[in-house]
């Protein structure tokens, strides 16, 4: 007899289990993935999709040092991270003429002679690329405070 209850027991754990892990996967499923920025993908995708008269002139390691340096910037302003910080509420502003003047001081600071036209060809590209990846999207309509 204690082995049917045990056996009975066992069973009901067993579809209790499988309900709740297929209930979850579903769950899990229709969610949309979340995007991944993985540096060495974008270095590459962003090099791939650059102007051929950009792209005849920076190298990978080129676009490397500007996709570093504009995420230093975005660091440095609190607009990069997961949005689980205390402050998910406020909104960070960075116009891309402060993100190039940024990219251009570290690219003269280190002996790295990119042009504004260089710059500007790689964060495009690299819009683009997070567009892609589902990063960022369109813009959402405005606020009561935009």
């Amino acid at each position: 007899m204690v082995v049917i209850w045990g056996a009975l027991a066992l069973a009901v754990i067993f579809v209790i289990a499988a309900l709740v892990i297929g209930r979850e996967a579903r769950r899990l499923d229709a969610l949309p993935p979340r995007p991944l920025f993985d540096l060495d993908e974008a270095v590459a995708w962003v090099a791939d999709h650059l102007p051929f008269e950009i792209s005849a002139v920076l190298s990978h390691d080129d676009v490397r040092n500007i996709l570093d340096w504009n995420l230093e910037f975005f660091r440095s302003k609190g607009a990069s991270g997961n949005g689980s910080s205390s402050h998910a509420d406020e909104r960070v502003i960075v116009s891309e003429a402060e993100t190039v003047d940024f990219v251009l001081a570290r690219s003269a600071s280190t002996g790295s002679p990119y042009t504004a036209a260089q710059v500007h060809a790689v964060l495009d590209a690299q819009r683009t690329y997070l567009e892609a990846i589902g990063a960022i999207g369109p813009e959402g309509p405005a606020g009561p405070d935009a």
